[in-house]
């Protein structure tokens, strides 16, 4: 049963936002209509919509989108947090991406929304033992958006990717809630040594283009690392770390550097 919009407004506020958008996207671009209803307006809660879309991008002769919808119903079903994981991400962009003018926007055309939702269903398959499709998913994953992250990698929610392309995150990592991403970030491993050897990256943390961290380090809650930098040593928290190898070079800059986003290094109490 569909429930009266007010409602919905009211349970599930993000969907309800995306629903409204869609409408509003079929009367403004009448070219893509049909689109818009098959990939949302046909279905009566997110999760739904989200396991077709997602379906259609990853299926193959392989694994067909039918059977790949039914693997990502199949996760959702038996694990709400997954839901409530892809409205924190949707809201993440939508508040952070300077680019990103609707949740309908984000579902449809982001592919690190994308990357990340396909993550969530292969890291789900990991933790069931199910090894070998959430290989199978990782790889889609990385053929189709440039992304490769580990299904055993944990990450948390409120997760923004922006661009995506050429982010990899290792088998050990770690990634907390509301962490920021730009492309080319890479949580990676210093060599070839086995068990945890991956980063640690606490809350609020941005995580600036082409930044590198390796090895089984932390990187301290609501921290900055700038654009290019390789970090090999841990970070404190509320700080921020530049440069090759990096190094502290001020705070933070604010209270929620994930939330900002200023790559610029503005504000910073430059230490000597």
């Amino acid at each position: 049963m569909t429930l009266p919009a007010e409602k919905l407004e009211v349970c599930d506020p993000v969907w309800s936002a995306l629903r409204s958008q869609a409408e509003q996207l079929v009367v403004a671009e009448p070219s893509i209509a049909s689109f818009a209803h098959a990939t949302i307006l046909k279905h009566q809660r997110l999760e739904d919509a989200l396991s077709y879309h997602l379906a259609k991008k990853i299926g193959t002769d392989d694994v067909s989108p039918m059977l790949a919808r039914e693997i990502f119903d199949e996760a959702m079903n038996a694990d709400p947090r997954i839901g409530e994981a892809v409205r924190a991400d949707l809201s993440a962009i939508f508040e952070r991406d300077p680019a990103c003018h609707s949740y309908v926007q984000a579902f449809l055309f982001f592919k690190g929304f994308h990357a990340l939702q396909c993550y969530r269903i292969a890291h789900w398959l990991w933790l069931q033992q199910r090894h070998w499709l959430a290989y199978f998913l990782q790889s889609r994953v990385s053929e189709l958006f440039a992304v490769d992250i580990h299904p055993a990698a944990e990450l948390g929610r409120g997760i923004l990717m922006d661009h995506a392309t050429g982010i990899v995150i290792g088998e050990t990592a770690v990634v907390e809630d509301d962490v920021s991403f730009l492309h080319g970030v890479t949580l990676g491993g210093t060599g070839k040594e086995t068990g945890d050897r991956h980063p640690k990256i606490r809350r609020g943390v941005l995580l600036s283009v082409g930044a590198k961290v390796l090895g089984n380090i932390e990187v301290g809650e609501y921290s900055r690392v700038g654009a290019g930098s390789l970090v090999l040593k841990a970070v404190p928290a509320h700080c921020t770390v530049a440069g090759v190898p990096a190094k502290v070079i001020g705070c933070a800059g604010s209270d929620r550097p994930s939330q900002d986003m200023n790559q610029a290094l503005d504000g910073i109490d430059f230490q000597i």
